[in-house]
């Protein structure tokens, strides 16, 4: 059952409870690496979940790479041509260009 998620320097986390270890387990969503942390308590898994950043950005600087960021602005979707043309149009309606049309549209999708 996922009951919420973090936020700690740009990286998000998503909660879920295992009822079977009795524990709170969190994973950062949005980069490639699996990050992990759990606690027995939600004060302690804030706690392990800003450690879980730290050490993940004092690795990539040991390693000299830079660390992944959650999102970088760009999104490559592939969809049907109907559905291309959909939108195409659905934005020209509204005066704006596809980009801007589909930028709204998927902030409001997100926000839901």
């Amino acid at each position: 059952m996922t009951l919420n998620t973090l936020t700690y320097k740009g990286y998000t986390a998503r909660i879920d409870f295992d009822a079977r270890d009795d524990i709170f387990i969190g994973r950062i969503l949005g980069v490639r690496d699996i990050i992990s942390f759990h606690s027995e308590t939600a004060q302690g898994l804030r706690r392990e979940f800003e450690i879980a950043v730290e050490d993940y950005l004092a690795d990539c600087e040991e390693q000299g790479v830079s660390p992944e960021k959650p999102a970088n602005g760009r999104i490559m979707l592939r969809v049907s041509p109907e559905v291309h043309a959909a939108s195409l149009i659905a934005a020209q309606a509204s005066g704006e260009s596809l980009n801007q049309w589909a930028a709204k549209a998927l902030e409001t999708a997100a926000r839901a």
